[in-house]
């Protein structure tokens, strides 16, 4: 199990920081000043591309069962089978204090536009938004969170920790209780991208990237340079 999640995660960046503010970098003399690389086009530290960022899709219930779920870009793997991010408040951070669990789904080319819309509509306005997006829900069997039945990837997590950070954000870490995966994504029993076709966030260009093509094999092409 642990070796799937691995490989469900192969292509994630962990990315668990955001921006400071202004007044936190006029209270650092030693940032307040940035130092150009020559010979590249400088951008300071306001909009820092970090890349490849995923659409991770986080489904959490309310205190009355009501699903929700979100688009998050500022997470990924941060163990073998743990999962981090940063959140500003939202109605799924409410839900995580409150039922201290979740499941991360993954945004792929088949769901773009529900996906999207699920990052630009909060449920504080649209309560039902999952069932406006035309998704269904499955409770989960082994954590108090609904699984999307339209995305054929899903991890089960608790919610181990769970922390306010110095920026007004809130960063989450959970652990996979257990992963499933449709038939329809699987080669040889094991999950293949190639068939997830899993999206990727382009913060630069605020576009929606699809993986591309294999370029080499993990642990395996670097021995060309191992004498």
């Amino acid at each position: 199990m642990k070796k799937l999640i691995i490989a469900a995660f192969a292509t994630l960046a962990l990315v668990g920081c955001t921006k400071q503010s202004k007044e936190n970098m006029n209270q650092n003399p030693q940032r307040a000043t940035v130092q150009e690389v020559a010979g590249r086009k400088n951008f300071g530290g306001s909009h820092a591309v970090i890349t490849p960022l995923p659409a991770i899709m986080i489904a959490t219930y309310d205190e009355n069962q009501n699903p929700d779920v979100m688009m998050a870009a500022w997470g990924g793997q941060c163990g073998p089978n743990h999962i981090c991010f940063n959140l500003s408040p939202h109605k799924t951070t409410d839900n995580l204090r409150l039922k201290k669990a979740f499941t991360v789904s993954f945004a792929d080319e088949r769901t773009v536009v529900e996906s999207d819309y699920f990052g630009i509509v909060s449920a504080n306005k649209v309560p039902d938004k999952v069932a406006r997006a035309g998704f269904t829900t499955t409770p989960s069997p082994n954590v108090d969170a609904p699984i999307i039945n339209e995305y054929p990837l899903t991890l089960e997590c608790e919610v181990i920790e769970i922390t306010e950070t110095s920026l007004g954000e809130t960063r989450v870490v959970g652990e996979v209780i257990n992963m499933s995966a449709a038939d329809s994504i699987l080669t040889d029993g094991k999950v293949d991208l190639h068939k997830l076709k899993p999206i990727i966030f382009d913060s630069s260009n605020l576009n929606y990237i699809s993986l591309g093509e294999d370029v080499g094999k993990a642990w395996g092409s670097g021995k060309a340079l191992v004498e």
